[in-house]
């Protein structure tokens, strides 16, 4: 009986060592459950981008709605947004609202009330806030500034007037007296812009954008009633407008006020215009050679395409002959003078659109004979 026992104690034993094994096996394979995760709120993210641009009695709103929540779930649906409104340091109070889709393009247009067109200039801040559907944000866009007070006025009788140098734009001077004033012009090419392969002069300036905004700054508020656009091409169609430009400073801040655009004109800057006389003709025989050289001042118009080259036979009776067309160059080498004849030269320049300037004054040479 006692020997039985003996055999019987090792198998319990290995028996229950197996049951532990295997019960520590069940808790490490199963682990601990987690903490459970919160709902979502499904907040949408504050818009990070709003601006504000007061023109005439409005300030027009422009931001970039989000497309995730703060917790970066996508946003499935609409979102309402709420415009806010505060005059200096006052609350932001709410003046309008609208449903947008994530990702687009928000923008809303402010109409100021009649006490903010006029008397002083004070501080607008602009906020948005972005509702879930429970009506809940996760806190306001940053803030957008502009001013109240007196819009400039609208610019009248504008129109322009085609010149060698540019497009001189004229309108009616009005004061701003206590401000700085600036002057924008937008302008708009209405015809195809060259081709940047096409042949030009190699002192013509870039082919500029179709569409650009050029300053003109006021000295002391007053108003110049002038401008010139000195970057139109010739042979363009432009469109015109231009508005006045109010920068003032309230509660720290910077802010422009922009009057209304004038009514738009077309120009059309048709090329009458010769290029410059090219100077400093200088003529030298070469008898060696049997050739007479010629060099020049480069011209500084910008389209300007060739040189034409007018030579003389002083004795011959004859008016002078154009010899040559030498592209853009600024010299160029008589082969066809004959020996012990004396030549009077001179040169022209001539435009991308045809027209051609007086000729230099001209320079006398005798090629001696061989």
């Amino acid at each position: 009986m006692h020997r039985k026992l003996l055999v019987s104690a090792p198998r319990i034993a290995r028996s229950g060592i197996a049951l532990l094994i295997l019960v520590a096996g069940s808790v490490i394979g199963c682990g601990s459950p987690a903490a459970p995760e919160p709902p979502s709120l499904k907040l949408p993210t504050p818009a990070a981008n709003l601006s504000a641009v007061r023109i005439g009695n409005s300030v027009h709103l422009a931001w970039t709605m989000p497309t995730r929540t703060t917790d970066h779930i996508a946003l499935q649906h609409p979102v309402t947004v709420q415009v806010c409104r505060a005059v200096e340091k006052g609350s932001c109070g709410n003046v309008g609202s609208l449903s947008l889709a994530p990702g687009k393009a928000g923008e809303y247009t402010d109409e100021l009330p009649a006490p903010l067109t006029q008397g002083p200039d004070r501080l607008l801040r602009y906020e948005v806030i972005l509702n879930n559907h429970a009506g809940k944000s996760a806190g306001p866009s940053n803030a957008a500034y502009s001013a109240a007070g007196v819009s400039p006025p609208a610019v009248t009788g504008l129109n322009g007037q085609v010149r060698g140098d540019g497009v001189l734009l004229n309108w009616e001077p009005a004061s701003e007296p206590g401000r700085s004033i600036s002057y924008r012009i937008e302008r708009l090419q209405l015809t195809a812009t060259a081709a940047q392969d096409a042949p030009r002069s190699v002192l013509a300036p870039a082919v500029p954008a179709a569409a650009q905004t050029l300053m003109v700054h006021g000295k002391d508020s007053a108003d110049p009633g002038h401008a010139i656009d000195n970057s139109a091409l010739f042979n363009q169609r432009y469109r015109y407008t231009l508005e006045r430009v109010a920068t003032v400073a309230v509660s720290g801040q910077s802010v422009e006020i922009q009057g209304l655009p004038s009514e738009a004109i077309v120009i059309e800057t048709i090329d009458k215009f010769p290029p410059a006389v090219p100077r400093g003709l200088v003529v030298v025989a070469d008898g060696a050679a049997g050739t007479i050289d010629l060099s020049w001042s480069p011209d500084s118009d910008s389209d300007l395409a060739d040189y034409r080259v007018y030579r003389r036979d002083v004795h011959g009776g004859l008016p002078a002959q154009r010899i040559a067309s030498v592209g853009v160059e600024t010299s160029y080498r008589d082969a066809g003078a004959q020996p012990e004849h004396t030549y009077a030269y001179s040169v022209s320049a001539v435009d991308q659109s045809g027209n051609e300037s007086l000729r230099s004054p001209e320079v006398e040479e005798t090629l001696p004979g061989r």
